[in-house]
């Protein structure tokens, strides 16, 4: 039976340790690494939900003004109607420009 040399025992061992100790750093950087990952995309979706809840504030702000004039033109609207079915008292003007295109009506019905 052959005996080891101890030399060759050390430098084995040596570089057994070597790869375990390099093993156990690249678990270690992949375990930082998917920490990193994670945080990047927690990071990622809280910007995308502060973006979203931002836009969601300014839709409503939007729609809020919009239903507001919306309601302000349909009160003018609905003012304009009342006014139009009001009695109205022609000035003497009016009735002049009245007068006036009734008679201008009228020559052209006559040369028709």
């Amino acid at each position: 039976m052959r005996t080891a040399n101890p030399a060759a025992t050390d430098t084995v061992d040596a570089a057994i340790a070597a790869v375990l100790d390099a093993e156990r750093a690249a678990g270690d950087a992949v375990a930082a690494a998917s920490e990193t990952a994670a945080a990047m995309t927690e990071s990622a979706r809280a910007a995308a939900r502060a973006i979203a809840e931002a836009t969601e504030r300014r839709i409503r702000g939007i729609r809020a003004a919009f239903e507001d004039r919306t309601a302000a033109d349909v009160a003018a609207l609905d003012a304009a109607v009342a006014r139009a079915g009001e009695p109205h008292e022609l000035s003497a003007d009016e009735r002049a420009r009245v007068a006036g295109a009734a008679a201008a009506l009228a020559a052209e019905l006559l040369q028709a």
